[in-house]
């Protein structure tokens, strides 16, 4: 039976991130999800990741697909932090070229590099640094405005 009372829903608002904040929010988590067009069409997958000053680095196998990424590639990495019951949250998407580490230098660099350690078991010796080029971000809350 309906008793003429309306149950309120939040309002949900999206306000815009600074690439500065963007940064430094990415710089508080560990996975991330990589995009780009592969041999076969796009894909999208989950990486462990870390940051290191303005760069995304992380570790993968040579022989999967990923390994794709070892030859300069336009890619998307996005990282967000949702709490569903809540309806808040932010969402950061980077855009950028990724390519293979080569430089002995940087490869001892990021090896001793905490955190890391991709969660993949196997052979993960391949390093993939994603230098951004555009960064942007959103942040969702509710409540009124």
């Amino acid at each position: 039976m309906y008793t003429g009372t309306r149950r309120s829903t939040p309002e949900i608002r999206f306000s815009e991130i600074t690439p500065e904040r963007c940064m430094a929010l990415l710089q508080t988590h560990t996975v991330g999800r990589v995009a780009w067009q592969a041999a076969d069409g796009p894909q999208i997958l989950p990486v462990t990741y870390a940051c290191l000053d303005t760069r995304i680095v992380f570790r993968t196998s040579p022989y999967g697909i990923l390994s794709e990424l070892i030859r300069p590639t336009d890619v998307g990495f996005e990282v967000d932090d949702l709490d569903q019951q809540e309806q808040t949250g932010w969402s950061v998407v980077l855009r950028g070229r990724a390519q293979a580490v080569a430089q002995p230098e940087d490869l001892v660099r990021l090896w001793t590099i905490h955190g890391l350690v991709p969660w993949a078991s196997g052979v993960r010796n391949l390093f993939i640094r994603i230098e951004p080029q555009r960064v942007s971000g959103r942040l969702v809350a509710t409540g009124p405005g």
